[in-house]
């Protein structure tokens, strides 16, 4: 046992000064189980597409009636799903630290040069103290677009439970998915997702074919995944979609085809 014991640590060791990081790996089990809980769902709400044919356009449920506003963190050069959200009379709140102006106009459209995570400085801003800034004393439904590059998850820890039951709509693209083999990646994500399923359902789930999938234990795992959620009060009926893709989904690149996984939504 103390040879096998020498021989893990000077592989761990030898892998580390090459920068390889070595973790556990995640239970095949619990990955499945996650994959079931994210399963998505048709409701009484049908999905329509906001934004291009293209990256930056998404489906959502058509439920918009009552929705104040829509902060959409994460900009660069696209903005068209927002343009849509303001021609349906929402203000649009814009956050992105990375650009210096918004790519196109809109009367509606608000802008903000910072990053969205959990902590408030120079740079950063959370969700809460975002909304408190600019839609003080109200409680209003909204509507949450948000594509940061990996800050989602710290962002949806650090979000107040009475802010997130305001957000009827939800569209988060979740990076390096792939990564949910390794166990310390697993049980962060994991919670973040169980946190946002406490109140929302899956009602879409779209791969960026601007990644591939990760295929491991007859386990295939897009990189990249835009996840659709709709508030719970918000169903009347409910049943497992069956087919995939939606005849709305349109690859985010020319690059290569990439569709879900069938694992993600059949049994």
């Amino acid at each position: 046992m103390n040879l096998l014991n020498s021989l893990r640590n000077s592989t761990i060791n030898f892998l580390l000064h090459q920068n390889i990081a070595v973790t556990p790996s995640t239970q095949p089990v619990d990955l499945i189980n996650l994959i079931k809980s994210l399963r998505p769902i048709t409701t009484d709400k049908p999905l329509i597409r906001l934004g291009p044919d293209s990256d930056g356009g998404y489906l959502v449920p058509d439920d918009f009636e009552g929705i104040e506003a829509c902060f959409s963190p994460g900009v660069s050069t696209i903005a068209g799903f927002e343009k849509d959200c303001a021609n349906r009379g929402m203000e649009v709140f814009m956050a992105d630290k990375s650009i210096n102006q918004l790519p196109e106009n809109h009367s509606r459209f608000h802008f903000l040069k910072k990053f969205i995570s959990s902590t408030n400085d120079a740079d950063f801003i959370t969700l809460d103290s975002w909304a408190n800034q600019v839609l003080p004393n109200t409680t209003s439904d909204l509507l949450l677009q948000m594509d940061i590059e990996g800050y989602e998850y710290e962002t949806i820890f650090s979000l107040s439970d009475q802010l997130l039951n305001r957000f009827r709509i939800i569209v988060v693209e979740f990076h390096w998915m792939h990564l949910l083999w390794s166990k310390p990646y697993f049980d962060l994500s994991s919670r973040a997702f169980a946190k946002l399923l406490h109140s929302h359902s899956v009602v879409h789930i779209h791969p960026n074919n601007l990644g591939k999938t990760v295929k491991r234990n007859n386990v295939e795992i897009p990189e990249l995944l835009e996840i659709t959620f709709l508030r719970n009060d918000r169903i009347n009926k409910k049943e497992f979609t069956k087919t995939f893709p939606h005849p709305l989904d349109i690859d985010n690149t020319k690059s290569h085809p990439l569709v879900l996984p069938q694992s993600w939504y059949k049994s």
